[in-house]
């Protein structure tokens, strides 16, 4: 059971998997024993135009929808290279969205093509170490010097940091005491990481290690006023419009890591015999997998009706929240069953089982929490006050 693709669709999913057939099991096992970026991955969807899968045609993207962009970032998951594939790519679709959407024309030419192209890469910083989910108070300042900002602060989780050649960046450009609400006063700056003004340290953490996380040290950082996005103190407004496609492809994800999981876990089922049969026909075994793939269904239909409503202008936050939290959920479900249908080997790096179950992690884990996921359906959907 899968959502009805049209032929256009099909063939997205069809060349994206050629791309990813030539970045077998064993390239992203190295990766994950190395800790190095997938540099020729991303090189590969460069070349085919995959990296502006949902950018404007005018800056060479290819002018598409979040629905094509969860597509590709399904099978990219799906193909083996879980979160680390993702993750190489996974900022190109979801990050430039603001400037596409806010962005002078000028700021568009100059940003999105290099982008698009592969030429350059760009990181996302928003949270803070002392802020965490509550971004509207992150405490990185921007103050206004000469024909520009100077920003100072710590950001975390920073994906990409340390290959990036651009910065996308929330700092306060107005003391929060003086605005009207918490979240004015932000901006949104797109600007180069001046590794003299940014210190990059590298996060060492349980999985996806060929894509790294890091904390950043800003001292000084100087960015002209031409690589401000839109108005000064509306940032955080001009953040939203990425975040509902950001959680609509990370279910995507995790869907995708999940069958890739739930395949080696039955084909094992298929192959390993003991007790003179086949571990696939004891019920034991069969029934939490089947389970797994009816949840993994019934998750990517909520991760396409989001992507749906999201690309036809409708309302899509409960959906896009709700898609999030059943594909992280479902493809963390199926990884984990995937590593006790194989038992011991499980364990064993071999058998990827052990990979997928440490990279779906991520999906459960951020952008966003699954209690404040829960939350905002509950007051959105269910009209219950607020909690928090």
């Amino acid at each position: 059971m899968t959502v009805p693709l049209t032929p256009e669709r099909e063939r997205i999913v069809a060349a994206v998997s050629r791309v990813c057939a030539g970045f077998d099991a064993a390239y992203w096992r190295g990766r994950d024993r190395t800790g190095a970026f997938p540099g020729d991955f991303h090189a590969a969807m460069a070349d085919g135009g995959w990296l502006g899968i949902a950018m404007p045609e005018e800056a060479g993207g290819a002018g598409l929808g979040v629905f094509e962009a969860a597509l590709m970032m399904r099978t990219v998951a799906q193909s083996g290279a879980a979160m680390s594939g993702c993750s190489a790519i996974h900022m190109n679709v979801f990050g430039p969205l603001p400037i596409a959407a806010f962005g002078t024309a000028e700021q568009r030419r100059r940003f999105l093509p290099p982008l698009v192209a592969g030429r350059e890469k760009a990181c996302f910083a928003v949270t803070e170490p002392d802020a965490g989910l509550d971004t509207a108070r992150v405490r990185t300042s921007a103050r206004p010097r000469g024909a520009g900002y100077v920003i100072d602060g710590r950001k975390v989780w920073t994906s990409t940091a340390q290959v990036a050649d651009k910065i996308m960046i929330l700092a306060r450009t107005a003391p929060i005491e003086e605005c009207a609400k918490p979240i004015d006063g932000l901006s949104l700056f797109y600007t180069d990481l001046d590794r003299g003004a940014v210190d990059v340290r590298e996060i060492r953490k349980m999985g996806r290690r060929a894509v790294d996380s890091n904390e950043l040290f800003i001292d000084g950082l100087a960015v002209p006023a031409e690589d401000r996005i839109g108005e000064e103190g509306k940032g955080f407004r001009y953040l939203l419009h990425g975040l509902n496609p950001e959680r609509i492809l990370v279910g995507a994800e995790g869907v995708g890591i999940g069958r890739a999981a739930l395949d080696r876990a039955a084909r094992y089922a298929r192959e390993r015999v003991v007790f003179q049969r086949p571990i696939g026909r004891n019920q034991g075994v069969q029934h939490p997998l089947a389970e797994s793939w009816a949840e993994l269904a019934a998750a990517d239909l909520m991760v396409f009706e989001a992507a749906r409503r999201h690309d036809s202008g409708e309302s899509c936050g409960v959906e896009a929240n709700a898609a999030k939290l059943l594909g992280s959920r479902a493809g963390y479900r199926a990884c984990e069953r995937a590593v006790f249908t194989h038992g011991g080997f499980g364990y064993a790096a071999e058998f990827d089982v052990e990979r997928f179950m440490r990279e779906v992690w991520i999906t459960r884990l951020a952008p966003v929490s699954e209690q404040l996921v829960l939350s905002h359906i509950a007051e959105r959907a269910l009209d219950l006050p607020r909690s928090y």
